[in-house]
Parts: structure tokens; C-alpha cells; sequence
């Protein structure tokens, strides 16, 4: 073989190899940043609060974002990731949000001394990601007394946030971050009055 042909064959090789590397991946998170809600510090909800695991759509449970794609398409994208199972990721930002507007932390997994704890529980009927135009959560979610001597009932509601976005994946995780933040706010003024002793209402969306 020559010398050109040599060379032409290892350009060829190194041309495939290039087309045939994959795209880097991007990894989001839906835990806002420490600082990005800095408001007065509440005062402290009478108990402490356990957010049980949250559970989603099984159409979005997987690592991938997945986006809606005209009026019936869904696409995940190989490219953009969660950087820990959806629902886990859902969880962390629900517990840090409420934590932040009840004043109480989330005592999950920790044993609970025979005191009264507030539980919570969500389930994401719905979570839509649309680029460009909206990011939107659909939840039931319910709160019940536990670990006291009272028998107040629990209290069931279903809540529907969407938020409007720019173009991009950035803006559309931002705009998740904001849905739950709406949610985590609706969850904690319900929790309040409940904890109070009071039947509160759901709240309007």
C-alpha cells in the first residue's frame, strides 16, 4: 500500500470515529440552589414533617427529560438527564421548599421519640415539560397527624401548577423548580391550619 494511500485510509478511520462519538451529556437537578428563595425566616409549624416518597407518571420515570412534542409526541432526550431518578429528584425539592416555608425540618427516616409529626404524602399525576412554553405538575397529596393521641382526619387535595418558560432546557428545569416551589407553598399554608386544629379547605389553583 502507498504512503497516500496510507494516509487517506487513517483520515477515513479518524473521520468515522469522530462522526460516531456521542454527544456530552447535560445533568439537571430540581433542588434550587441554597439562596434562590431568601425570604424572612418563618415562624416554626407546631411539628416537625416526613415527606414519604413522592411517585410519577410512569411515561417520565426514566432518566431522560422527556418532552412533549407536538399535540401527541413525547420525546425523551438522550442528552439531557436527571441527575437522580425523577422521583427522588421531585422529593428533594418538595422537602427542601417545605422545610423552607414551614421552619421545620423534614424528619423522614428518623426515629420519631413518640413525638407528633406531620405526614405527607404526593402523588404527580402529571408532569409535562413543553420547552418554550410551559412546565406544569399535576399532584394529589394528603397530610396526616401522626405519632399524637388526637384522631383528626387527614386531608386529601389535588393541586395543578404550570409555569410559563423560555426557550431552552435550563429555563424549562427552572420552570419545574418553580412549579413545586408553588406546590411546596400550598402544601405548608394547608399544613398550618391543619396542624392548628383548624378543617382547613384546599387550596384554589
Amino acid at each position: 500500500m502507498s504512503r497516500l494511500h496510507s494516509c487517506l485510509l487513517a483520515g477515513a478511520v479518524t473521520l468515522g470515529l469522530a462522526g460516531c462519538a456521542s454527544a456530552p451529556l447535560h445533568y439537571y437537578t430540581l433542588v434550587a440552589p441554597p439562596g434562590s428563595a431568601a425570604l424572612a425566616a418563618p415562624t416554626p409549624a407546631p411539628y416537625p414533617f416526613e415527606l414519604l416518597p413522592v411517585s410519577v407518571p410512569a411515561q417520565v420515570d426514566v432518566p431522560q427529560l422527556v418532552v412533549r412534542e407536538g399535540g401527541q409526541g413525547m420525546l425523551p432526550l438522550q442528552d439531557q438527564r436527571w441527575i437522580a431518578p425523577l422521583g427522588d429528584e421531585i422529593r428533594g425539592a418538595l422537602a427542601a421548599d417545605l422545610a423552607r416555608a414551614m421552619g421545620v425540618p423534614d424528619m423522614s427516616g428518623l426515629p420519631g421519640n413518640g413525638q407528633p409529626r406531620l405526614r405527607v404524602t404526593v402523588d404527580v399525576r402529571r408532569f409535562e415539560s413543553a420547552p418554550g412554553d410551559h412546565a406544569l405538575i399535576d399532584a394529589a397529596w394528603s397530610l396526616r397527624l401522626v405519632g399524637g393521641s388526637g384522631g383528626q382526619d387527614a386531608l386529601t387535595c389535588t393541586s395543578r401548577v404550570s409555569e410559563p418558560v423560555a426557550a431552552g432546557y435550563d429555563a424549562l428545569v427552572a420552570g419545574h423548580q418553580q412549579a413545586l416551589s408553588a406546590l411546596a407553598a400550598r402544601i405548608a399554608a394547608a399544613a398550618r391550619a391543619y396542624e392548628s386544629g383548624q378543617a382547613p379547605a384546599c387550596p384554589a389553583d
